[in-house]
């Protein structure tokens, strides 16, 4: 359900079902003794409402209604105060009323929530659509309606591409999940190739026309197809074709056809993490999704982020707002036992990386066009000589030339002045500045070999490192690290694996740095035959240590596609590695570098690592999943986590502001 859309599912997929006995007159009865007097019994009302399905709810306050003449929901909204109110009364309004509330709140004021707007008109269906276009029209049950029209409220309020798609998805003429046109299949995924990737320009029209109206089973087939002619995915065209809100609105569309439990787990995820709840998203997720896929909302989350909702929800809430949405979550997905051994995980992770299927990688340093190494060894020279340093100068050249070129201006200062530059670097530059402008200076092979042994030397060994650096490499970058490690420290970096590290640990790494990963194409045969003892690595739960063994060489000798083919009808995925799968290198990295500065403190290495040896390869495609997964810029959070000429060379190597 995380990769695929399951239109054909006729099972509930919900947590809040009908109650068996269920008595519309007591439960009235019990909410208003609840509310009755001084204070009221939380506690009671919260129980009662998460246990009653939202068509139960209407019962009881008509019989409320009928019973003590007042309306339920105004009552609740006395008792109640904050979140908590918010969260009960969402629930006790009918759907389509909800919805309505949310795009009218979303509107209403100074400026718009456009992803609020986004959630709900990408991932209804047509008659939730229809039914919220009218409840939005309906005055009698709320005052808060002024008789208004909503496709008019979106026009006076959106403009551009973003208030054209907005119109059409209100129409709510999405053709329905059987019809799947298998001729127009491929003309479609050629139209949009042509409207993007194409061309200069985008014929931003055909988008809208094509994304807008297809049934979801025929777009996720337009979607296979287009990665065919295109060797990217449609989200990639998006990013690098649109921006801005429009950008935003078409990849949740895409991203609601492709699985809307995945799409609705991503939300949930960013509306908790990091610092501050965005509780509006949260309690409008969990109301809205409480009777239709919240299960396979939280089968996606425990996937993706290695933690259960449950346990996030608890992580992040308190108090009888905290019970009430548990209530709605009904259930904790984090199986207590021993997860495989972080090495293998990622080994997991990098599996669906090299379903890269080329995305157009790119870096954030290219080679400068006027490139004079004489001049600039001169120059760098001439800023370090006397007394005190002009950094800025050392900062513009190093950042402006690609590696290739650097290795050139070191020999040109050798040549030239007889000196070493890294020296002279290291003698008048200190602290981060001085570990980042060397980095940048050396090869990415001494540079990689470098870390790997920062990575090892002292008490404890940073293993986050050993594995970024083996994991993402490919065979001939590992080889070059292998014989640069060797030169510079007279000791192999097998030998010096060996000695720092233990165990199944120690043998997997030892094996990755062999840099003897199988590359090309995909040998279907024996990705079956691989399959298998994952399988019976499964059903003996690993006991046998035989049996682990050839698990382990499997993950790290089979190529990437190999991998991704052989495991993909496997229970693996759930018994090894409740990890969130990456589909790809730079979202690895993005994450990597959120954690190096979150929370108190940042991990410089793990920064400069990252920032040096991505900058000529994709630290592009890192910015973008940066910001896609994290609502913010990793130039924002360079910029508030780092300073002076640090910050300053940081900021040029990440290149834009996005």
């Amino acid at each position: 359900s995380c990769h695929k859309n399951k239109s054909s599912r006729t099972e509930f997929r919900g947590t809040i079902a009908d109650q068996p006995d269920f008595d519309a007159g007591s439960d009235a009865e019990a909410l208003y003794n609840a509310m009755k007097g001084f204070g009221s019994d939380k506690e009671a009302i919260l129980d009662l409402i998460t246990s009653r399905s939202n068509a139960q709810r209407q019962e009881i306050r008509a019989a409320y209604k009928s019973q003590y003449g007042k309306d339920l929901i105004d009552d609740l909204k006395y008792e109640l105060t904050g979140k908590f109110e918010r969260l009960i009364v969402g629930l006790m309004r009918p759907p389509a009323y909800h919805d309505a509330k949310e795009i009218k709140d979303a509107i209403k004021g100074a400026g718009t929530d456009e992803k609020c707007l986004i959630e709900i008109l990408t991932s209804r269906t047509n008659e939730q659509i229809h039914n919220l276009v009218a409840a939005y029209k309906d005055g009698e049950f709320y005052i808060f309606f002024l008789q208004k029209d909503l496709e008019e409220d979106v026009i006076g309020d959106t403009s551009g591409h973003f208030k054209k798609m907005l119109i059409v998805l209100l129409q709510g003429t999405r053709e329905e999940d059987d019809v799947v046109s298998e001729d127009l299949v491929e003309q479609d995924a050629q139209d949009l190739y042509d409207a993007g990737e194409a061309q200069w320009g985008t014929d931003e029209a055909k988008f809208i026309m094509l994304l807008g109206n297809r049934s979801v089973t025929h777009l996720q087939l337009v979607f296979d197809e287009y990665q065919k002619i295109a060797e990217s995915s449609i989200e990639d065209s998006i990013k690098s074709e649109l921006s801005g809100d429009f950008e935003r609105l078409m990849l949740a569309v895409v991203q609601c056809i492709r699985s809307k439990p995945m799409y609705f787990a991503k939300r949930l995820y960013k509306s908790m993490k990091g610092l501050g709840t965005a509780d509006n998203t949260l309690i409008r997720i969990m109301v809205s999704r409480s009777e239709i896929d919240m299960l396979d909302i939280r089968e996606c989350f425990r996937l993706r982020y290695e933690k259960s909702l449950y346990n996030m929800i608890q992580d992040d809430t308190s108090g009888e707002y905290k019970r009430t949405l548990l209530n709605l979550c009904g259930g904790d997905d984090d199986i207590a036992g021993e997860f495989f051994p972080e090495a293998a995980q990622i080994a997991y992770k990098m599996w669906e990386i090299s379903a890269m299927t080329k995305v157009q990688l790119r870096g954030t340093v290219r080679p400068y066009q006027n490139f004079d190494p004489a001049s600039d060894a001169q120059a760098l020279r001439k800023a370090m000589k006397g007394f005190g340093t002009d950094e800025d100068t050392i900062i513009d050249i190093v950042t402006h030339r690609s590696n290739a070129q650097r290795q050139e201006i070191r020999q040109t200062f050798k040549s030239l002045l007889g000196r070493e530059l890294m020296a002279d670097l290291k003698s008048e530059l200190s602290k981060n500045l001085e570990r980042l402008i060397l980095g940048l200076m050396m090869t990415p092979a001494e540079f990689d070999a470098k870390m790997m042994k920062k990575a090892m030397e002292g008490a404890g060994t940073d293993e986050h490192s050993l594995i970024e650096i083996l994991v993402t490499r490919s065979n001939q970058e590992i080889q070059e690290m292998c014989s640069a490690y060797q030169n510079a420290y007279k000791k192999s970096l097998e030998d010096a694996i060996a000695s720092d590290t233990s165990g199944k640990f120690k043998r997997i790494l030892i094996s990755l740095a062999q840099g003897a990963r199988e590359e090309g194409p995909v040998d279907m045969a024996r990705a079956l035959e691989d399959a298998q003892v994952s399988v019976l690595a499964d059903a003996c739960n690993a006991d046998s240590d035989d049996m682990e063994d050839k698990f382990m060489s499997i993950l790290c000798t089979r190529s990437f596609p190999h991998l991704r083919k052989g495991n993909a009808d496997t229970s693996i995925t759930r018994v090894y590695f409740p990890v969130r799968s990456v589909k790809n290198q730079p979202s690895y990295f993005a994450d990597r570098l959120y954690k190096a500065m979150k929370g108190l403190g940042t991990d410089d290495r793990a920064l400069i690592r990252i920032m040096v040896s991505r900058s000529e390869i994709d630290l592009f495609n890192i910015r973008k999943e940066f910001k896609e997964t994290h609502d913010a810029t990793l130039h924002e959070f360079i910029q508030g986590d780092t300073s002076g000429d640090y910050r300053k060379t940081l900021l040029i190597i990440c290149g834009g502001e996005d």
